[in-house]
C-alpha cells in the first residue's frame, strides 16, 4: 500500500511538472506605458525664469523648502510627516496592498487543500427479538486529505498578480504624493499665517498713526479751529481700518487651525507659531536640476495613474481567460475502519485531472472583457489628464513666481512713494498749505500699498510653493516601519501575525509600469 502511494505522488508531480511546463500561453495585452504625444515637443521657458542659478547643487528637490531657512518650518514638517492621519492611512493602504499580492501570488499554488476526519459511535438496537441478537454497537472513524490545484495554463493568475504588484506600486507612488501634497500644505500654511500676522501688525500700526489724528482734529473741533467733516472723515479712516483686524484675526485662527490639522494636533495647539517677530523671506526659486517634462514624468502622481493603468490592463487577460477550460489536478488518501468484527480498514488514494469549460456563457465572458477593457481606457485616459494637469500646474507656478517677482519691486517702490506722500502731507497740512483731505488720502494710501506689499510676498511665496509642488518635489523613500508610527504597528501585530511584513523593506518602483519589467516578474 505505502509503495502504491509513494508511485502515484511521484506520478502526480510529475505530471503536474510535464502540465506546467506545457501551460506557458498568457492570454491578454501586455501593458506598455501610453505616450504623450504633445510631451516631447513640450518645454516650458518659465520654469526657470529668474535664471538664479547659485546654489543648484546645494538644493534638494526633497526638501525644497530647505531655500526659506527657517529651522521652525522644518520641525513642522518633521511633525507632519510622523503625525498626519492622511500620510499614515496612505502608508496602511502599502500593507494593504503587498497583502493583496500576497494573496494573488498563493494561487499559483494548490488552491484547495483539506483535511478532513470524523468518528462515530454507533449504538443499534432492534425490538420484538427474543434473544437480542439484532443489538450492537460499534465506532466508526475516518481520516482524509483532499487537494485541487488549477494550472496556470492560459496565464489567469500570472495576469491576477501582475495586476496586484501594479496596485502595490500604485499605492507606493500613491504616498508618495501624499508626502509632496504634505509638505507644500505645511509650508503654505506656515507663510500664510506668518503673512496674515504681519498684515494684522500693519494693521495695528496705521490705526495707531490714524487713531492720532482723530484725535487732533477732535481737540482742533473742540476749539473751533476745524469742522466737523474732518472729524469724521478722520473716524471713519480710523474705525475702518480698526474693522480690518477681525477679519485678520479669524483669517489667522483658521490657518492655525488647519496647520494644527495636519500635524495632527488638537485646534490651537501649536506653540512653535507664538513669536511674533517675523519677516517674511525674500526667495526665488533655485535653478533645478533637470527639465520640466523630466520632472513631470517623475511625479508621483503620474507614476501612480501609470500603475493603476497597469494593473487594470492586467484584469482583460483574466476576464479573457474564462474563454478557455480551466484544468485541474485533483488528489486525496483517505482511510476509514470501524471496531466490527471482521470490518476491513479501507486506505484509498485518488488522483487525476478534470476540466471545466464554459462553452454557453450567453456573452457574459465577452462582455465582462469588454468592461474590462473600457476601464483600462479609463484608466489610460486619466494617465493622459494627469499628465496635462501636471503640466499646467507647472507653467502657472511659473507664472506666477515671475510675475509677483516683478510685483515685488514695484511695490517696494509705490511704499516708498507713499511714505514720502505721507510725509509732505503732514508737514504742508501743518503749515495751512493743504486740507486734512490730504492727510487722510496719504494715509490711506499708505496703508494700502503696504498691507499690498506684505500680500504679495506672501503670493510670491505661495508661488514658489507651487512650483516645488508641480515639479513634485517633497518625497522621500520611506522604509517599511517608518509607514506608521510604532504604537500602530504594536496594535496591528497584536491583532494579527504580520510576521516581517511591517519591518521587511519595499522593493524599489521600477521606472516604467510596462509588463515586462523585470519587478513584475
Amino acid at each position: 500500500m505505502l509503495r502504491s502511494v509513494k508511485l502515484c505522488i511521484r506520478q502526480l508531480t510529475a505530471l503536474s511538472v510535464a502540465m506546467t511546463l506545457v501551460a506557458c500561453t498568457t492570454v491578454g495585452p501586455d501593458f506598455d506605458e501610453p505616450e504623450i504625444a504633445w510631451l516631447s515637443d513640450w518645454q516650458s521657458d518659465l520654469y526657470d525664469p529668474l535664471g538664479n542659478r547659485e546654489k543648484q547643487s546645494d538644493l534638494d528637490l526633497r526638501f525644497w523648502w530647505k531655500l526659506f531657512d527657517d529651522p521652525v518650518l522644518d520641525g513642522l514638517i518633521e511633525d507632519a510627516w510622523t503625525q498626519n492621519p492622511t500620510l499614515r492611512i496612505a502608508g496602511l493602504r502599502i500593507l494593504e496592498s503587498r497583502a493583496l499580492s500576497g494573496i494573488a501570488k498563493s494561487n499559483l499554488y494548490p488552491q484547495g487543500q483539506q483535511i478532513s476526519g470524523g468518528a462515530a459511535y454507533i449504538n443499534s438496537q432492534q425490538t420484538g427479538d427474543k434473544n437480542g441478537a439484532g443489538n450492537q454497537s460499534f465506532a466508526s472513524y475516518d481520516v482524509g486529505f483532499g487537494l485541487g490545484w488549477e494550472l496556470d495554463f492560459w496565464g489567469k493568475f500570472q495576469r491576477g498578480i501582475e495586476s496586484a504588484d501594479a496596485g502595490f506600486f500604485a499605492s507606493v507612488t500613491s504616498y508618495q504624493d501624499v508626502m509632496v501634497l504634505l509638505s507644500a500644505q505645511v509650508v503654505d500654511f506656515y507663510f500664510t499665517y506668518r503673512t496674515t500676522q504681519l498684515r494684522i501688525a500693519l494693521a495695528q500700526k496705521n490705526a495707531e498713526i490714524q487713531h492720532r489724528s482723530f484725535e487732533i482734529t477732535e481737540r482742533l473741533y473742540r476749539g473751533g479751529q476745524n469742522s466737523e467733516l474732518d472729524l469724521q472723515q478722520a473716524k471713519t479712516q480710523y474705525l475702518a481700518t480698526l474693522g480690518t483686524i477681525p477679519a485678520l484675526g479669524i483669517l489667522l485662527g483658521k490657518t492655525r487651525n488647519a496647520l494644527g490639522a495636519l500635524l495632527g494636533r488638537a485646534p490651537g495647539n501649536l506653540p512653535e507659531l507664538d513669536t511674533t517677530e517675523y519677516d517674511l523671506p525674500r526667495v526665488s526659486p533655485l535653478s533645478i536640476d533637470g527639465t520640466p517634462v523630466n520632472l513631470l514624468t517623475r511625479r508621483p502622481d503620474v507614476r501612480s495613474a501609470a500603475w493603476l493603468a497597469a494593473a487594470q490592463s492586467a484584469q482583460i487577460g483574466v476576464a479573457e481567460a474564462d474563454f478557455y477550460p480551466a484544468i485541474t489536478l485533483l488528489g486525496s488518501i483517505s482511510w476509514s475502519g470501524s471496531s466490527l468484527a471482521a470490518s476491513p480498514n479501507v486506505g484509498t488514494f485518488a488522483v487525476g485531472p478534470t476540466f471545466t469549460w464554459n462553452i454557453f456563457d450567453y456573452g457574459r465572458i465577452a462582455n465582462n472583457v469588454l468592461v474590462q477593457d473600457a476601464r483600462l481606457q479609463q484608466a489610460i485616459e486619466a494617465f493622459q489628464n494627469t499628465v496635462l494637469q501636471a503640466a499646467r500646474e507647472i507653467d502657472d507656478a511659473a507664472i506666477s513666481v515671475a510675475k509677483t517677482h516683478e510685483q515685488q519691486n514695484l511695490n517696494r517702490q509705490t511704499v516708498q512713494a507713499a511714505e514720502r506722500s505721507l510725509e509732505l502731507a503732514d508737514t504742508l497740512y501743518i503749515e495751512g498749505y493743504v486740507g486734512f483731505q490730504r492727510v487722510l488720502d496719504a494715509q490711506r494710501a499708505l496703508f494700502v500699498q503696504s498691507d499690498g506689499e506684505i500680500s504679495n510676498q506672501g503670493n510670491h511665496i505661495a508661488a514658489v510653493i507651487d512650483l516645488y509642488k508641480a515639479f513634485g518635489g517633497g518625497w522621500h523613500q520611506t522604509q517599511t516601519q517608518d509607514l506608521i508610527p510604532l504604537e500602530i504597528q504594536n496594535a496591528m501585530e497584536n491583532r494579527s501575525n504580520w510576521g516581517d511584513m511591517l519591518k521587511s523593506p519595499l522593493p524599489p518602483v521600477p521606472v516604467s509600469a510596462a509588463t515586462d519589467s523585470e519587478s513584475l516578474k
